[in-house]
């Protein structure tokens, strides 16, 4: 799945959130390929040791646990010590922790018995709803309105099992904006050191494209790279949290299905973009893996694990030559 030309007999790779779901299944493609030693890193240390032991079990003797909470600088700069004392360098990253933004009581959505096949439809539903009182009236089909005035009752019921507080908005942006940020700059000494420049790989989201944030100068702004920088992105989601807090993101333009998270992964985009351009001789780009079955959506999805890291390990390991400042849809080049 890659060369070593170049890096003598071992690669060194870090991925971020890597004790389940699409970090652990990362890590294990990755530790799969020869001559590439993984550190998976989990902000809860058992978990993240379990999972390690797991790997060991299956013959994964190269993966090794650091742990790594994206929200503490003193965790991030303990995992840059670790890195640098134990291999002096570093040649890829993966960025792959995040939070959903929403608050989720797990039980109270069992309870309502949906139909796994008929679930996807609800949440989607529901979270096109839940932001604007007034959405209903003003933005549904015809269709889609007979359909919610069958179903009111079960989307009631998902109203008080999933809430959008501003708590968890700005958890969301400091994990997966941020969060995904600190962890890039601390690491980029040890990534410029990588003989054949350095692999980010930075996990998004089809949440993530330009296309679905109505502001049309809001689009306009993330998506011109001549005169975009961290500033802005920065001064951007400042605005994004005060519109949250006084509810006004429908009226200055922001989406409304999965807010917070939904920018977080645009800014991300952004930020990606702009790492290519400032370290030419790397390779950053950014991936949506697809709808996977994983925590994050409440295990919604209708990919394998193994699936929705097939993107993330294809970027890891890029060849010399290979795209950067780009975006995927899972393996596949798609429009910011």
């Amino acid at each position: 799945m890659g060369s070593n030309e170049g890096y003598g007999a071992e690669r060194y790779a870090v991925v971020s959130g890597a004790n389940k779901g699409i970090g652990y299944e990362v890590v294990r493609q990755l530790a799969a390929c020869q001559g590439v030693v993984v550190v998976l890193t989990a902000r809860d240390e058992k978990r993240g040791r379990d999972a390690t032991s797991q790997l060991h079990h299956l013959g994964f003797s190269n993966v090794l646990f650091h742990q790594l909470d994206v929200l503490d600088p003193f965790s991030i700069q303990s995992l840059a010590n670790f890195i640098d004392n134990r291999f002096g360098r570093l040649d890829i990253l993966v960025n792959n922790a995040g939070a959903s933004g929403a608050v989720v009581d797990e039980e109270a959505l069992k309870s309502l018995n949906i139909d796994p096949t008929t679930w996807v439809s609800w949440l989607r539903l529901f979270l096109s709803l839940i932001c604007s009182h007034n959405q209903k009236s003003q933005h549904l089909s015809n269709g889609l309105v007979v359909f919610v005035q069958l179903s009111g009752k079960a989307v009631n019921k998902i109203q008080c099992a999933i809430k959008f507080t501003y708590e968890k908005a700005e958890e969301c942006l400091n994990t997966n904006y941020y969060g995904a940020k600190r962890l890039t700059e601390a690491l980029l000494p040890l990534l410029k050191l990588s003989p054949q420049g350095g692999r980010i790989v930075n996990v998004s989201s089809l949440r993530s494209e330009l296309k679905r944030i109505p502001s049309e100068e809001i689009r306009n702004e993330l998506g011109d790279m001549e005169t975009l920088t961290e500033e802005k992105v920065d001064a951007l989601l400042t605005k994004f949290l005060v519109d949250f807090k006084q509810n006004t993101l429908e009226a200055n333009g922001w989406t409304l299905m999965l807010p917070a998270y939904s920018i977080s992964k645009v800014t991300l985009n952004a930020y990606t973009r702009i790492l290519a351009k400032k370290y030419p001789k790397m390779y950053i780009n950014c991936v949506h893996p697809g709808f996977v079955n994983t925590d994050i959506n409440w295990h919604t999805g209708t990919m394998t694990v193994e699936e929705g890291a097939a993107g993330p390990v294809k970027l890891a390991l890029l060849p010399n030559g290979g795209p950067t400042g780009c975006y995927f849809d899972q393996t596949e080049v798609a429009d910011f």
